[in-house]
């Protein structure tokens, strides 16, 4: 028996019912390649990484267009079978009509997720005044609305990330977008315990979102116990990739020695792989 493939309202189906209860990982991956390696080990949902994404055209963080994007998100929902959550930045504008243009954008691609930041990219003002942030907010909400309502929006308090390491702060933001529609809350850039457990309390029922960027202490299941629904690494496996290589390109250049293949996948493990997954597509 052949089995078809799932189709775009499957997947958000799928995504909100993860979404529902327990606590489910949701890695990153940058490409076509990487993400259908996850879907390989199992994973039940996928996000993509913006600076992942970034680096692999050869730019920096923030600064790929809402072009490139849009085009990506539609290459990684095609990629996998999995549902896909969009990391959409700041939505691309400054303004709440701008952000509600490029959240429809941002569902005729496919997602099953997107997420809105409050970061503005200027230092001196590194966030959006929080009422202006939750107008954002609302600007995405109905735009989802209108599109149908079945892609969740996620609100992110970027407090953490950009110099302003204020719980109280973060939490208000939070709330507010809870508030505003927000289906899932994330404040990337909290760590401890006590941080994360207040995070969780302060928007429940709604699910949280936990980054895990770099090497934690933390298990799973201790993250679970937390309360937190979800947990992604950002662009941690892009980082880890690019060290890999780094590292093994810098030992030739610098030392004319090979010991940095010595950790290398095989290739043809990585054929097999995608034989494999290019045959079941095709029968799909």
């Amino acid at each position: 028996m052949i089995e078809t493939r799932p189709t775009i309202a499957d997947k958000r189906r799928a995504f909100q019912q993860l979404h529902s209860r327990g606590c489910f990982v949701i890695p990153n991956p940058w490409d076509v390649g990487s993400a259908r390696y996850l879907q390989s080990l199992g994973f039940k949902a996928l996000a993509t990484t913006s600076s992942g994404f970034a680096w692999s055209r050869g730019h920096s963080d923030g600064a790929v267009s809402r072009d490139v994007v849009l085009a990506h998100l539609t290459d990684i929902v095609a990629a996998t079978d999995l549902p896909v959550n969009a990391d959409f930045e700041s939505g691309f504008a400054l303004d709440a009509a701008g952000v509600a243009e490029s959240v429809r954008l941002a569902v005729a691609t496919g997602v099953a997720g997107l997420s809105i930041e409050d970061s503005t990219g200027d230092p001196a003002k590194p966030l959006h005044e929080i009422s202006v942030a939750v107008e954002r907010m609302r600007a995405a909400r109905r735009a989802i609305d209108k599109e149908g309502g079945e892609t969740l929006l996620v609100g992110r308090a970027e407090c953490f990330l950009v110099g302003r390491p204020d719980l109280g702060e973060t939490i208000a933001r939070l709330k507010a977008y809870a508030d505003a529609g927000a289906d899932c809350l994330y404040a990337p850039g909290i760590r401890s315990r006590e941080q994360i457990s207040a995070v969780v309390a302060a928007v429940a029922p709604k699910p949280v979102n936990l980054l895990v960027g770099s090497a934690s202490e933390l298990t799973m299941q201790q993250i679970a116990e937390l309360g937190v629904r979800r947990v992604s690494v950002g662009g941690a496996l892009a980082r880890s990739a690019w060290g890999g290589f780094m590292r093994a390109a810098t030992l030739i250049a610098e030392q004319g020695k090979f010991d940095g293949f010595a950790d290398a996948a095989s290739g043809n493990e990585l054929n097999s792989l995608f034989r494999e997954d290019r045959r079941q597509r095709s029968n799909g």
